[in-house]
């Protein structure tokens, strides 16, 4: 869900008028500002400051922003609030985006974006490809991927891990789950990365068009495919949900393509964040990356620890049906609560005074909230934990002198799905 943006937030650079509180307390306003000077590379101090001074904050535009862990979890896990929008009182520019979308209704029937039942039963059609058993028999194929393409670097001695690792190993893993024809690889990379912006709560008008354009290509490539696999149905994902189609459950044409859609997308960007701001993060932490090259075991917990560090997925979108009361605030029906997973990942009050440090062997990392909460709890989270496990464990094994070749590598500038474009390194 975007929204315009236009005369809601100060320029870069410019700042918000101090008000009446802020003054008394004699300290800056705090205000969820994605446009900051900064904010795409190192959002973490804003988020502190919500947590602070402003835990349960209503953004320039009306809807709510939590940051703190309790109120987050809550939230997620809350089966009285819902997550389709139809449900919630238009924001400023909503009303704009419908008429710019004219007919267009792809995606309101992927399961990301509907309640229980419809949720239940679309989610229970492809849940079997995810669980972790299914999951742990892809290992072996997920470990040849990452071997063969680390393979092709290294007598380069250097690589873009995003684009010679990240983006191709889970784009090549959920492509076979699915039963996507080989090729076409950077069409639909940019078609996903254009759509992966409607993610966010706030768009330009340019960014509006170039999504409506990219749904286009996407919704016709897979539309394409989708017949391809009625002619001729394989051992895969895509052909199991055309056969529920074709046996009269009560999946129709639209749905398919939503739901396929989405596990195509999410399939492969919040991965591509997380090994990528992953091998950010341990390439500036050396300790830690030593730590882990010298102590396989760890392949586990440094996941989790690093999904909760720099969590690949920042918010997750609620709407209010009823009042809804969180510290003291009362917030009305029909309202955008947008939970802040990696604010509330870095919550003292749950982690403690070591909540921005990395920490491989932290005891409790796995109560992260990066893949979210509640019965919209990513149902790719074990593709998703074992790619990041053999890719990053085999690349400090491999290469443990990797080092930046930049002081400033290239950020993706979303404010939903986080993460880099590029991330050039010397392999050592």
């Amino acid at each position: 869900m975007g929204l315009p943006l236009e005369g809601h937030f100060p320029a870069p650079g410019e700042g918000y008028g101090p008000g009446v509180t802020d003054v008394a307390a004699g300290r800056e306003p705090v205000v969820f500002n994605p446009f900051e000077p900064g904010f795409s590379a190192w959002p973490y101090d804003q988020y502190r400051r919500l947590r602070e001074q402003d835990p349960v904050h209503r953004t320039p535009l009306g809807s709510w922003n939590l940051s703190r862990y309790d109120d987050v979890v809550r939230v997620l896990r809350d089966p009285t609030l819902s997550v389709e929008e139809a449900n919630a009182t238009p924001l400023p520019g909503m009303e704009e985006l419908r008429e710019m979308a004219g007919d267009r209704s792809r995606g309101r029937r992927a399961m990301l974006n509907l309640d229980p039942p419809d949720h239940d039963r679309l989610r229970r059609l492809v849940s079997t490809a995810f669980t972790p058993k299914t999951v742990q028999a892809l290992r072996p194929r997920v470990q040849a991927l990452v071997d063969a393409a680390l393979d092709a670097v290294a007598p380069r001695g250097e690589m873009d891990v995003v684009a010679d690792l990240a983006f191709p190993l889970p784009f090549t893993v959920i492509s076979e789950m699915l039963g996507m024809p080989a090729g076409h690889r950077d069409e639909v990379r940019g078609w996903s990365h254009t759509l992966t912006k409607t993610l966010d709560p706030f768009l330009t008008p340019e960014e509006f068009r170039a999504a409506f354009e990219a749904s286009d290509n996407m919704t016709a490539y897979i539309s394409d495919v989708v017949d391809q696999k009625r002619r001729e149905p394989g051992d895969d994902v895509l052909s199991g949900l055309i056969a529920a189609e074709d046996e009269g459950d009560v999946l129709d044409h639209q749905e398919v393509l939503d739901q396929v859609m989405l596990l195509y997308i999410a399939g492969h960007e919040t991965t591509v964040n997380l090994i990528g701001n992953g091998t950010l993060a341990l390439v500036r932490h050396r300790d830690q990356l030593e730590r882990w090259h010298r102590d396989p075991e760890l392949d586990t917990n440094a996941v989790e620890e690093l999904l909760r560090y720099d969590s690949p997925v920042q918010f997750s979108r609620r709407i209010t049906l009823a009042e809804l009361e969180i510290d003291g605030i009362t917030i009305e029906p029909a309202s955008f609560l947008f939970t802040g997973l990696a604010s509330a990942n870095r919550d003292p009050a749950h982690w403690g005074d070591s909540a921005d440090d990395l920490d491989l062997g932290r005891a409790n990392a796995g109560q992260h909230v990066s893949f979210g909460g509640g019965v919209h709890h990513c149902l790719g989270s074990s593709l998703a934990r074992t790619e990041a496990q053999v890719a990053l464990g085999t690349l400090v094994r491999r290469f443990p002198g990797i080092e930046l070749t930049t002081d400033e590598p290239t950020w993706n500038g979303r404010i939903v799905l986080r993460g880099l474009d590029a991330l050039p390194v010397t392999l050592g």
